[in-house]
């Protein structure tokens, strides 16, 4: 098995572990509204959705062993494509139309990139002051995103997408230098890199959460599109990751790309024809869900007490 087919492969099973945490985050945000962090490390719901994330992350992070950051990134738009099946078997019911035209699209798409990114194993990494000037300017743009305003969750969940892609471009220097032979395993290099990885992981998990208190769908459209737009620069830019086929490559990437963008939006978007959601957890019907407050059920008239009887002697 080639490393691209390799890394494909281990793309797809990390997109199946991420739908599942991001449903389970969102369960959670829906149910603890206004509640702290604090109080969500107390929650099993909450440590279920992390050990479903740290699944994901170890699959991704072998996938970035064997795959450029151009390759594996937009592979996480299959976290959708895998929401779909997924939750139509939950709830019993088949895949709408619309959902099999995101899904139809989203693969396209990710066909045409695939074509363009397929490459050799990652050998290049960011050199330390390279990858604490990535860590610095990621920093600023998360704090600008983060500003109260309008539209937090939207604009969260972007911060999110940038901080999960910055940090697996961080997790490949990692990987690979910690594999090259030619350097001690914990250098000082391998070790700031590590700790940067943990730090844009956790702030990503958090901005993703608070994020998903506004509903599932549009933000995390948002998170599957940055994240890959975060990476694609990094490994574009400083890495010397290259497109296959040149003019023409770059061509196919960007209809790939926008064919891609458009699936993803089409499966984050409600359904109107689908049908109402079940209480369980089906996954499409949770992408579908707009949260709202509790219909107020009609009272019933207050009716007066029935007059006592009076007990009459013979």
């Amino acid at each position: 098995m080639s490393a691209a087919v390799l890394a494909i492969v281990l793309s797809l099973f990390s997109a199946v572990a991420y739908a599942a945490a991001a449903v389970a985050q969102e369960r959670l945000a829906a149910r603890e509204a206004g509640t702290g962090v604090v109080r969500l490390l107390t929650r099993g719901a909450w440590w279920g959705s992390v050990a479903l994330n740290a699944s994901a992350a170890l699959l991704h992070v072998s996938a970035l062993k064997f795959g450029p950051l151009t390759l594996v990134q937009p592979l996480g738009a299959l976290t959708l494509v895998a929401a779909v099946p997924l939750g139509a078997r939950a709830a019993g019911r088949r895949v709408s139309a619309v959902e099999w035209r995101g899904t139809a699209l989203t693969l396209l798409g990710l066909a045409a990139l695939l074509v363009t990114a397929s490459g050799p194993e990652p050998d290049e990494v960011l050199s330390l002051p390279e990858a604490l000037a990535v860590a610095g300017a990621t920093t600023a743009v998360i704090g600008v995103l983060s500003r109260p305003g309008a539209h937090p969750g939207l604009r969260h969940a972007t911060a999110s997408g940038f901080a999960s892609g910055v940090a697996s471009a961080l997790t490949q220097t990692v990987t690979v230098a910690a594999t090259d032979r030619s350097a001690p395993l914990l250098s000082a290099h391998v070790v700031v890199v590590a700790l940067l990885v943990a730090l844009f992981a956790t702030v990503g998990l958090l901005l993703s959460q608070t994020a998903y208190r506004g509903g599932l769908g549009a933000p995390l459209a948002l998170v599957t599109l940055a994240n890959p737009v975060a990476a694609a620069v990094i490994g574009l830019s400083l890495l010397g990751e290259r497109l296959q086929g040149g003019a023409a490559g770059l061509l196919l990437a960007a209809a790939g790309a926008g064919l891609a963008s458009w699936g993803v939006v089409t499966l984050s978007r409600p359904d109107p024809a689908a049908p109402a959601p079940v209480d369980d957890h089906p996954v499409a019907a949770v992408l579908a869900l707009e949260p709202g407050p509790a219909p107020v059920e009609p009272s019933l008239p207050a009716q007066r007490p029935a007059a006592p009887e009076h007990l009459t002697t013979l």
